[in-house]
């Protein structure tokens, strides 16, 4: 690992000249704030320069390694050499001003633990899981969109459907009462945004963590909180910790069996819970591309039997965060691309890279909504896949179909160019979008 002032290990030094063995310059990445859904221009750059390079980002020290590739990055994140667990021990350059993982976070842990960890939860998200959900997200999607249209234009979609519906869902998905979810959203816009400074991210995730402590603890306890949603895949419990299937159910019943500890428990918790804030900025993003591109619109409302195969695409094609997300430290001297990692230094992968990646994708900064095949990694690849992907998908589906069906004629209500997408966030999505139809 580099000294905190960027100095390189093995001796080389940023922006070194080529020859046997030298490392590739390290870039600076100040990764900001971009508007709409532009591909951000550095990570361009450093996919010209090749499928390995380097970066300094804003925050942390030294640099870090860069791979890009879609087959590099489905082998970098398969690869137990790479290890998200040593992350901890080592202050990595990064995009966020701090660092606070939860003790015993699933994101830190590398199998057999993750994969511990994971199976607790995994029935909540299996496919008839996530279907047995589909008519409950239907009704509060309905919901939603029925008091906008009798509200009537303009709306902005972004505060009326877009916040509430995916944080209901999750909730839903969770067993977290409705009382208690504008306090998980408020927690988790703290959580994600970096523009609020470490203390107060750090006290929201402390919160959180106490909060899920305290429901798991009465789950355990035999009771059940008021107004709780009904989770998937239902069954019995002893002290009705996991009856009725929801994931605080099942953390529960995991705490109670001795599968994991309260603490891991409740990581686990928040972690899901906030990963429902990312339907609410792709669906955003998916949003503003569709009412930006009016033959695409047209096509999707006349073939409504080509809209899974174009959300997929949608997936593929829209920037879901700033920079890159969590690093990898290299447990011994790997060789990708041709260049040699050594042990203990940090890699990243981009997901955003890779879904562009010419020689998978053809013609990978067009829109294509009939593209087959379509291998991207929007929701990340290897053990640490993301386990809420399929209830996602199910989410983006009812969206679009709701702006496709239900609202005639829609369209902005201001000039796209006064549309403001959050600043300083992790993960990117329109602030609001102010509609009419």
């Amino acid at each position: 690992m580099s000294a905190p002032g960027g100095a390189c290990p093995h001796g080389a030094a940023p922006g070194a000249p080529d020859g046997p063995g030298a490392l590739p310059p390290v870039r600076d990445w100040p990764a900001t704030d971009l508007p709409g859904t532009d591909f951000d221009p550095v990570l361009s750059e450093l996919m010209r320069e090749g499928p390995v390079t380097r970066i300094r980002l804003p925050h942390g020290s030294g640099w870090a390694w860069l791979v890009t590739r879609h087959a590099d990055v489905r082998a970098v994140t398969n690869d137990p050499r790479f290890s998200r667990r040593a992350v901890l021990e080592q202050d990595v350059t990064r995009l966020a001003p701090h660092f606070i993982p939860v003790p015993g976070a699933i994101g830190f842990e590398d199998p057999p633990g993750h994969t511990r960890l994971r199976r607790v939860v995994a029935p909540a998200f299996t496919a008839p899981g996530v279907e047995r959900l589909r008519g409950r997200a239907q009704e509060m999607l309905d919901d939603l969109v029925n008091a906008v249209l009798r509200e009537g234009p303009p709306a902005d979609l972004t505060a009326a459907v877009l916040a509430p519906f995916p944080l209901a869902v999750v909730s839903e998905l969770m067993g977290v009462p409705p009382a208690d979810r504008p306090r998980m959203h408020h927690w988790t816009e703290l959580i994600l945004s970096s523009a609020h400074g470490a203390e107060r991210s750090a006290r929201a995730r402390q919160e959180m963590c106490d909060h899920f402590t305290a429901l798991l603890r009465r789950r355990i306890a035999g009771g059940s909180p008021a107004g709780g949603g009904q989770g998937p895949g239902s069954r019995a419990g002893n002290g009705g910790s996991a009856a009725d299937g929801s994931v605080t159910g099942l953390l529960a019943a995991g705490v109670a069996d001795g599968q994991l500890t309260e603490a891991e428990a409740a990581g686990l918790a928040l972690l899901l819970q906030i990963g429902g804030e990312a339907v609410t900025n792709n669906s955003g993003n998916i949003l503003y591309l569709l009412l930006t591109r009016p033959d695409l619109w047209e096509r999707l409302r006349e073939e409504p039997e080509s809209r899974p195969s174009a959300v997929e695409e949608l997936l593929r094609y829209i920037p879901h965060r700033n920079a890159v997300g969590l690093s990898r430290i290299a447990l011994e001297d790997v060789t990708v691309a041709g260049a040699r990692i050594r042990a203990g230094e940090p890699v990243y992968v981009s997901y955003l890279a890779a879904n562009r990646d010419p020689e998978v994708f053809p013609d990978p900064g067009r829109i294509d909504p009939g593209r087959s095949p379509n291998p991207h990694v929007a929701f990340g690849h290897g053990p640490h896949y993301c386990v809420g992907a399929l209830l996602a998908r199910m989410e983006s589906e009812l969206l679009l179909d709701a702006w496709l069906d239900r609202f005639p004629g829609l369209r902005f209500a201001v000039p796209t160019g006064q549309l403001r997408w959050r600043p300083g966030a992790l993960i990117r999505g329109p602030e609001s979008l102010p509609v009419t139809w």
